[in-house]
């Protein structure tokens, strides 16, 4: 839940401390429904599809300096602008598809991170290649099971961690942009590769018992 960071940030206030009347995580309802939504039902969830995770490292990008709330707002926009989030598609794209996308008012429109979500797509591709997934390319970093944290206060929560270093660091290698290490924390904790829910939300166990009957 990071961004150097203002998904941090957006929790991370001293009212966060302790989990709301509902007993999940404060800052589930700090956005609203559609934050609460994404709370319980997305973050933390184990994922396993390569579609899903290039969903999520487009988002994590786009969100670098700007709030995950925003990045919510715009998501079906991003999945229609980038194809229904599909690398393959995304990776064709050239000049003319990147400059068309400078002009959607329904994205963030920053050429820099409109263009990089290309270039992933192209290093995306080339790693399931190499590892016949991302899948299995990613869950590498964390010896294939969820990291699960056992956090009581947000307060607590990391920007980044030792496997995000090295999983940032090996993403870059291979031609990634904006994936420093606190964004790839944050691709982490929304994809499941780590469990960040305090232990005493509702949804920490939730997560726990995905995981093992993936298991």
């Amino acid at each position: 839940m990071n961004n150097g960071d203002e998904r941090m940030t957006d929790k991370n206030v001293a009212a966060s401390e302790a989990l709301n009347e509902a007993g999940r995580c404060d800052w589930g309802d700090r956005g609203g429904e559609l934050l609460r939504r994404y709370h319980d039902t997305e973050w933390g969830v184990p994922v396993y599809d390569d579609g899903k995770q290039f969903e999520f490292l487009v988002l994590e990008g786009a969100q670098a300096g700007l709030s995950w709330l925003t990045v919510l707002r715009k998501r079906e926009a991003y999945r229609s602008a980038f194809a229904g989030f599909d690398p393959v598609e995304v990776a064709r794209f050239g000049e003319q598809e990147i400059e068309a996308l400078v002009g959607n008012s329904g994205i963030i429109r920053n050429r820099l991170k409109i263009a990089s979500t290309v270039t992933n797509a192209r290093a995306f591709l080339e790693i399931q290649e190499e590892f016949g997934s991302f899948n299995a390319y990613i869950w590498g970093f964390v010896d294939g099971e969820p990291i699960r944290n056992r956090w009581k206060t947000m307060s607590e929560l990391p920007a980044t961690s030792t496997q995000s270093d090295k999983l940032s660091k090996d993403l870059k290698s291979r031609g990634f942009k904006f994936v420093g290490s606190t964004i790839v924390y944050a691709h982490m904790q929304a994809a499941g590769l780590v469990n960040d829910h305090l232990v005493s939300c509702f949804r920490y166990r939730e997560c726990i018992a995905m995981s093992r009957a993936r298991e």
